[in-house]
């Protein structure tokens, strides 16, 4: 069978899977890189590569070539992926055996999380932000803080945290809790919301409806949660700026790690939840990884013990006191119009 013709017949079968299209476009590229070099060794077409002749040889060549310029976690990547190809393969009866078995592959290296540096770093940014708005033509305090507090204290990604609306936040006082749609086309979850952060929402919503007094109220379920100042769901480069913005008029830039920004948050959240006590099963249950799938029937994680481990993040207690400190404040009052700098995307 031709190359291109069994690519198509694998990604069908994995459609019921509902991969992401970042998956399914990263799944492609390799794919088509090792099948390039195959091409162009025994003189074909890429497409026209016959799926019988990849025998263990032909694929340890294969993937002699391709690693030359490559690091080693593209190297692994696609090694997974080809071995899940020939996988399909085998069950489909187009090839007799899976070569990658005999195909060497890099270890990979476990990557360490990043982090805000410093054990005050996360503490100075919630507080920079309660005391007042950051720069910005049309600065939005409560906005910012609402984006910034639940990155930190729930550990959602960035595509997570763009995702949600209006019906997300779910459950009565005391009880609140955000049903979160899976950044990597996993299983959706749901993260605890503690009463400080649950107040920061609210003051959040109030003031958007200050801001936005013609809309809809309340909010349609299907309403972003997140939005910028026109009143359009935020953007993922709106989001990082935000961020990048909140984090210098904390004062706290130099916390952030290369290659972190927004993630950072989320990193800081899973260690200062894992360092305040929770368990590995359940610092992973609130992150949302994919690998407990297999075990989350044993571990008999409960709702309870969740919001026990989101609670034992020292975040909320710092945020607590500066809710505290703002009781007698109205929420929403004084808000002009407009909403975050028009330099956001």
């Amino acid at each position: 069978m031709d190359f291109s013709v069994a690519v198509e017949l694998f990604f069908q079968s994995r459609a019921p899977r509902k991969d992401s299209p970042h998956t399914t476009a990263a799944y492609r590229r390799d794919l088509l890189a090792v099948a390039e070099v195959v091409a162009a060794e025994v003189g074909c077409e890429t497409g026209r590569v016959d799926c019988g002749g990849l025998s263990v040889s032909v694929m340890r060549r294969a993937f002699a070539g391709f690693s030359a310029s490559r690091a080693k976690s593209s190297i692994g990547r696609a090694w997974s992926v080809w071995n899940a190809f020939f996988s399909f393969l085998v069950g489909e009866g187009i090839v007799e055996g899976n070569p990658m078995s005999g195909v060497a592959r890099p270890k990979a290296a476990r990557p360490l999380p990043k982090p805000l540096r410093g054990e005050d770093a996360p503490d100075r940014l919630l507080e920079a932000l309660m005391s007042g708005a950051r720069a910005g033509r049309h600065p939005w305090p409560q906005r910012d803080v609402a984006v910034v507090a639940v990155l930190l204290l729930t550990g959602l990604r960035s595509s997570e945290l763009l995702a949600l609306r209006a019906g997300d936040v779910a459950g009565g006082a005391g009880e609140r809790r955000l049903v979160v749609r899976d950044g990597k086309g996993g299983a959706d979850r749901v993260v605890p919301v503690e009463g400080p952060l649950e107040v920061l929402l609210a003051d959040y919503l109030a003031s958007r409806r200050g801001r936005f007094p013609g809309g809809r109220w309340p909010l349609a379920p299907s309403e972003p949660l997140f939005v910028d100042h026109r009143g359009e769901a935020l953007t993922r480069n709106q989001l990082q700026y935000l961020v990048r913005q909140c984090y210098r008029f904390a004062g706290v830039d130099d916390a952030v790690q290369r290659g972190a920004l927004v993630h950072a948050l989320r990193h800081t959240f899973a260690t200062r939840v894992g360092a305040s006590g929770a368990s590995a099963m359940e610092v992973m249950e609130l992150l949302g990884h994919r690998s407990l799938n297999a075990s989350q029937g044993y571990l008999g994680v409960t709702g309870r013990e969740l919001r026990d481990a989101a609670r034992s993040n020292p975040g909320y207690g710092v945020l607590g006191r500066l809710v505290d400190r703002r009781s007698g404040q109205q929420r929403g009052d004084g808000v002009d119009g407009g909403g975050v700098a028009d330099d956001e995307g």
